[in-house]
């Protein structure tokens, strides 16, 4: 009975999310509440490597200060600011590798004469054995192998982020996400990475390609994305089975 214990656990595991689903039948898929991205226990503060901040200029007798501008800047620059990050992923991969290899070897050896020996073998050995031809191997071998990738992927979105994080240089930490619900399917959609402000553009606005350590996630649930997923009992023997 023990014995059963681990795998009665074992098929219990996938039955916990069951019944969440289960109550969720005839219900379209709950939004997120509004929170902040640092509030998740996924997030971490970033830590990069940084010069040593140059010592601020110093004018006596001056009023102009030098850190601000007459014009106030609209784009993004502090903890808090909005900025608007331009996904537009449009990859393209096609690759064609092919080899083949073979191999054939032959070898044939006799023993006619050895040390005067060769009547004794002959007397020893079966009557249907040539002295000058003992020995006849051969070998081959061949492989061949092809393969070939092609991939054409296009995303194209635009996901308004929040400055999480200042960095000592000046560069911005930015997370942002979006969750859209049509009909019982919910689409989210989440952007971070660090940017530049001088890459920020006058309509505060950054493309994608600009972003450090950038993780674009864009997916979903509900049903038509409950379709697409293999059923877990078939996941399960996709990692365990060896053939």
């Amino acid at each position: 009975m023990m014995r059963l214990l681990p795998l009665c656990a074992l098929l219990l595991l996938p039955a916990c999310d069951n019944f969440r689903r289960l109550g969720e039948i005839g219900k379209t898929p709950d939004l997120a509440p509004l929170s902040s991205p640092s509030a998740d226990p996924a997030w971490r503060t970033v830590s990069m490597p940084m010069p040593p901040p140059p010592p601020a200029p110093t004018e006596a007798a001056s009023l102009w200060r030098g850190s601000r501008t007459f014009l106030r800047d609209q784009r993004a620059a502090q903890v808090g600011d909005l900025v608007t990050v331009l996904v537009g992923i449009e990859d393209r991969a096609q690759l064609e590798n092919s080899t083949a290899r073979s191999r054939n070897n032959s070898e044939a050896m006799g023993i006619p004469h050895l040390l005067g020996l060769d009547s004794s073998i002959a007397r020893v050995a079966p009557p249907h054995i040539d002295p000058s031809n003992m020995v006849d191997l051969s070998s081959a071998n061949s492989s061949v192998g092809a393969g070939s990738i092609k991939r054409n992927e296009a995303v194209t979105l635009r996901v308004a982020t929040t400055v999480m994080q200042t960095l000592s240089n000046g560069n911005l930490v930015v997370a942002g996400r979006q969750q859209v619900r049509v009909n019982a399917e919910l689409r989210d959609l989440q952007v971070s990475g660090i940017i530049r402000p001088q890459d920020i553009a006058s309509d505060n606005t950054v493309r994608h390609d600009r972003l450090a350590e950038a993780r674009i996630a864009y997916g979903g649930r509900g049903t038509v994305s409950d379709v697409q997923m293999p059923r877990y009992g078939q996941q399960f023997l996709d990692v365990v089975l060896p053939f």
